[in-house]
């Protein structure tokens, strides 16, 4: 098969994970099993994770613009698992993105290793490398509250036929408004807000459906996250939190046939702790009343590292995504968003969008 032509905004943690991830999935010695230990799909409509390639990349910490992304992307403020050693061969460089409101100003006052510092660049004309690198599929990557950022990225995609795959919380491929100018340009997107493989939205997403479905009264919920990344020192600053904290709620409310009220659910980052590094720490609690309204509750705590734990979610989206445009489908993609993403444009229960995502990539359903 082809190569599949990717850009990355954003040389995070996340990008680290992805990019490792390729190489790792690409060297691994399979025996000719169709199934491989942490992938959904390690042949997924005859696209396997070797056939991604990284033709462009964008950031703004000075310690990454103008460095190959073999080195930038174990650069600080990155601090995630290092799984895979990168081959430099056919390296592309990071450019200088476009800043907006892609730092936030609280950050300031972080250490200098764990945050991120801007560099003092011009910008590079991001239509101009898209058009040039010939990337098929942008991976929007940006820090969670970068509104502007993400709706200039998803623009430049607009303007130089590329897809995007939205991986933050900023509502661009649920957005009817948006979905129908990517369908109207002919262009396929997945988004928004990755959904990890085993992570905390998908837990309690799962969790609420099986007390619903056993007849359990569902009372009040939280979710509380901490962790030590830049995305958690990030989301220190309340202001940045508010797409996220709709996005999580929505993902978990909507497997409730009557949704909580504001009051008796939370869901939503807790605090920043410098050294658990790309760690995540959730905790989870529902109540509920059973048989004769006697009351039960649920508790969990799950520990994961946060980065690699959405990358091979990406790997799936991105070869969906490539098939999408092989098939000239355009728009919103329907199946492979309810699945991979927190907040589609449709929501569907897992086992419902896990269906369709497999009939998606046979062929049997368009989007």
């Amino acid at each position: 098969m082809k190569d599949i032509r990717i850009a990355i905004a954003g040389v995070g943690n996340c990008a680290s994970s992805l990019i490792q991830g390729i190489e790792y999935y690409k060297r691994l010695k399979t025996g000719g099993s169709t199934t491989v230990s942490g992938l959904m799909h390690y042949d997924l409509g005859g696209y396997r994770p070797g056939n991604i390639k990284v033709v462009a990349a964008f950031d703004v910490d000075k310690r990454k613009v103008g460095l190959p992304v073999s080195e930038a992307i174990f650069s600080k403020p990155n601090c995630t698992k290092v799984f895979q050693k990168i081959s430099s061969r056919n390296d592309v460089r990071v450019d200088m993105g476009n800043i907006l409101d892609g730092i936030s100003a609280h950050m300031d006052g972080y250490d200098e290793s764990r945050r991120f510092i801007a560099a003092n660049r011009k910008p590079a004309d991001i239509v101009k490398v898209l058009k040039k690198s010939g990337a098929e599929i942008l991976i929007n990557y940006l820090p969670v509250g970068s509104e502007k950022a993400t709706m200039f990225y998803s623009e430049a995609c607009l303007k130089a036929g590329v897809s995007l795959i939205n991986c933050v919380p900023v509502f661009i491929v649920s957005n009817k408004s948006w979905a129908k100018r990517f369908e109207e340009a002919g262009i396929p997107a997945i988004g928004d807000d990755i959904k990890s493989q085993i992570g905390a939205t998908i837990i309690h997403r799962c969790l609420t459906k099986l007390f619903e479905d056993r007849g359990v009264k569902i009372d009040s919920t939280y979710q509380l996250n901490v962790g030590g990344n830049t995305d958690f020192l990030n989301m220190l600053n309340r202001t940045r939190l508010v797409m996220k904290k709709v996005s999580k709620t929505e993902a978990v409310q909507s497997q409730m046939h009557h949704p909580l009220s504001p009051d008796n659910i939370h869901i939503g980052p807790s605090d920043y702790i410098p050294w658990l590094n790309d760690n995540k720490i959730c905790f989870l609690r529902i109540e509920g009343r059973g048989f004769g309204q006697v009351p039960l509750n649920i508790e969990m705590r799950l520990s994961v590292e946060d980065s690699p734990n959405s990358a091979g979610v990406v790997i799936d989206a991105i070869r969906c995504c490539r098939l999408a445009r092989d098939r000239k489908v355009a728009g919103a993609l329907i199946s492979p968003s309810a699945y991979f993403m927190k907040h589609p444009l449709r929501q569907f229960p897992d086992d419902a969008a896990l269906t369709m995502v497999d009939e998606f990539i046979t062929g049997k359903r368009e989007r």
